[in-house]
């Protein structure tokens, strides 16, 4: 009777705070979309939740957002992709000391400053998002800072076991790492609206690739478009950012007219073309596509799949064979070859998405990660309790 009145007053009492650099709405990358969905489903079980960002709106204040609280501050200046605030290390001080658990999103170097400067007497975990890919010369110096923030940790949550085999960094700290799969609420988004649903279907027909995503370098779309030379089925790229124009100056270099870049779009049209697609391609090639948000989209649609083998967990949500096609990274040739054998086999492929559909109601559901999330919290909290005593 005890233990059953812990657990309940573990849950109506607890606050988390969430830190990373960026948040929805401002930004729409996949961590942000993790962080909306695990703020939202936490506050829908009776878990108090801030999230504190950095915004370059120079927006300074509070949003009440989906069930939670949005905490922004401004963001000063960026340095090697970095973002700095100088206020936000007072804000952080006043939600830490509210907080009973404070869970930090990796990777972003400003964030083990502020944890270091402020040194929170609270539970704190950190999820894994990603190895730092780009920036080698800066890690060095950067390295024996991120060494001691991960150490510093109760714990960290590594978000497919394929990331945890493969990332050198997570094998110094195996001890304390548990995997805890991204998964998105299907009730969450918008059901699909027949009138957006017409549109797209008389504007792109009903057969065509698509790709959901940040238009960056790592996502390996200029492998996508090179892959697109000589064939003739529609390709449609959602998404914005900062690769976008030199995409399209690529598109019209190789004469592909059967590219159609839509920019970014609201979930409504986002969910109609998720539905209407043939099938999803996800070209990224990089160990930075540390798991792939889109694919567990299309897996909730039913849509098979075609990504690249990258030793990340774009292969934990995409089964070569089962969900989708794996091919090589980087590999224009395998990438066409795919494409046209997804689109020549028709059963086939709708026999894959309907075993991504199970697979994603199997391991990448929201509900699947919140009950994950809040036992990991529950855990902590109450080891913090019991070390108090």
């Amino acid at each position: 009777m005890v233990e059953i009145f812990k657990q309940i007053s573990v849950s109506a009492n607890m606050r988390v705070l969430h830190f990373y650099k960026t948040s929805f709405p401002d930004t729409m990358g996949g961590v942000e979309q993790v962080i909306n969905q695990i703020a939202m489903g936490s506050s829908r079980q009776g878990i108090a939740t801030d999230v504190l960002a950095l915004s370059a709106a120079a927006i300074d204040g509070v949003l009440p957002l989906n069930g939670y609280h949005l905490h922004r501050t401004r963001l000063n200046f960026q340095l090697a992709s970095t973002g700095f605030s100088f206020t936000a290390f007072s804000r952080f001080a006043e939600l830490a000391q509210q907080a009973d658990i404070i869970h930090y999103h990796f990777p972003w170097p400003f964030m083990d400053l502020v944890h270091f400067a402020m040194r929170p007497n609270k539970p704190c975990l950190v999820t894994y998002h990603s190895d730092i890919i780009r920036q080698q010369h800066l890690l060095k110096l950067y390295r024996p800072l991120q060494w001691q923030f991960l150490k510093s940790m109760d714990r960290i949550v590594a978000t497919s076991p394929n990331y945890l085999a493969t990332s050198p960094v997570l094998d110094k700290f195996k001890d304390k790492v548990c995997v805890i799969p991204i998964g998105m609420d299907k009730t969450a988004y918008p059901a699909v609206n027949p009138e957006r649903l017409s549109y797209w279907q008389q504007r792109l027909g009903t057969k065509f690739f698509l790709f959901v995503g940040a238009l960056r370098y790592y996502k390996g779309l200029n492998i996508l478009l090179e892959a697109a030379q000589g064939t003739e089925f529609p390709i449609v790229i959602v998404g914005a950012g900062p690769i976008e124009q030199e995409l399209k100056q690529q598109a019209s270099r190789l004469n592909l007219n059967n590219i159609h870049f839509l920019g970014y779009l609201p979930d409504a049209d986002k969910v109609a073309l998720l539905s209407l697609c043939y099938a999803v391609v996800f070209p990224s090639h990089l160990r930075s596509e540390a798991f792939g948000v889109s694919l567990v989209e299309s897996s909730m649609f039913a849509k098979p799949m075609i990504s690249s083998e990258i030793g990340t967990g774009t292969t934990y949500v995409n089964i070569a064979n089962q969900t989708g096609l794996v091919i090589p990274p980087s590999d224009p040739v395998a990438l066409n070859q795919a494409m046209h054998y997804l689109w020549e086999h028709p059963q086939l492929a709708a026999q894959l998405g309907q075993q991504a559909e199970q697979r994603y109601w199997q391991y990448f559901s929201g509900e699947r990660m919140i009950t994950a999330y809040l036992a990991l919290y529950r855990n902590l909290f109450a080891n913090a309790g019991t070390a108090d005593l």
